[in-house]
């Protein structure tokens, strides 16, 4: 008997990565291409084809393909389109799993980044027995994946979730939505970037934060000088945290998650983030609310997470069929 697998393709403004996944998570083989080279969303279609046709190949002949799930900006998945991607070559609204499914006969299914997130959660990682939880993604901007009784919550639209673009603080910090003091500008990558920036202006603390260009300042950087006890990255993140908390308790309110997951790149600053962030949770969140809501890392690997997070797509939509 074969071995059921699926294709998790995740499509960035740069590359599209793409593995084929069995159900335990693990990924049997993988392949890339660049996602600018093909203007025309026809040629890149067939390359597509091609490259995962490919690794499927590379898996072996004892594997049988069952679906394949796509992570993409903007991502649609009720109608299987990438819908005015802001930071993808292509325009206007692109029926890309209509396209894909003319040469495959499995179910094709596309969700975003951050819904996709979720369900390699669920699926992969440490929500495995939870139905109610939230995936924060923070990295260049905040994505969020909410779940709610098992299923993803995706609205009558489709873009239902959008937790990195709640207006925290009215006309605050511009947003790339086009609008002002959206989450995202507080709390992601680029984020604690722009509150780093605030403070070196602000104060007079020493830090080595003042020597770096910054155009170059990472979070990553902002990270290390914390661990070295520089009072500004400390404040950059307890700023940081103070923001991410109201969030979560606000999320908490309308949701009642078991769990609350933080993935991605800022993620990784551990007890400077984590710390504080449960300190004004337990602060802030409503008495009814107490004590129901962990917040945790994720579980996924980062470095495998997009394939793993679109295969795990590709998964649920098999369980409902």
């Amino acid at each position: 008997m074969k071995k059921a697998v699926t294709i998790g393709i995740d499509i960035g403004g740069t590359n599209t990565v793409m593995g084929v996944v069995d159900r335990d998570g693990n990924i049997l083989a993988e392949n890339r291409i660049s996602t600018t080279d093909y203007p025309d969303i026809a040629d890149y279609v067939a390359a597509l084809h091609q490259a995962f046709t490919a690794a499927l190949a590379e898996a072996g002949s004892e594997v049988e393909l069952k679906a394949i799930g796509i992570g993409a900006p903007n991502g649609n998945y009720y109608h299987g389109t990438i819908e005015y991607p802001p930071n993808l070559i292509w325009e206007g609204v692109i029926p890309l799993c209509e396209m894909i499914s003319k040469n495959v006969d499995v179910p094709v299914v596309l969700t975003n980044d951050a819904n996709a997130a979720a369900l390699g959660e669920m699926i992969y990682g440490g929500a495995r027995n939870m139905k109610n939880f939230i995936v924060y993604t923070l990295g260049t901007g905040l994505g969020s994946g909410i779940v709610i009784n098992g299923e993803v919550l995706y609205g009558s639209t489709g873009f239902a979730g959008e937790i990195g673009h709640i207006i925290m603080v009215p006309g605050g910090r511009d947003c790339g939505c086009g609008r002002q003091g959206c989450l995202e500008t507080y709390v992601s990558a680029t984020g604690i970037v722009r509150t780093v920036e605030e403070l070196l202006a602000q104060r007079r603390d020493p830090s080595p934060l003042r020597k770096v260009p910054p155009e170059t300042l990472t979070s990553k950087m902002i990270t290390e000088a914390a661990q070295q006890g520089d009072r500004i990255a400390l404040e950059a993140f307890d700023r940081t945290a103070d923001m991410l908390a109201l969030s979560i308790v606000n999320s908490v309110a309308f949701s009642s998650p078991e769990a609350i997951f933080l993935f991605g790149g800022l993620s990784n600053a551990g007890k400077y983030l984590f710390d504080p962030v449960e300190k004004y949770v337990n602060e802030k969140i409503q008495t009814i609310f107490k004590g129901t809501v962990r917040i945790l890392p994720s579980e996924i690997p980062e470095n495998n997470a997009a394939i793993l997070g679109a295969s795990a797509l590709a998964w649920k939509e098999i369980e409902k069929q």
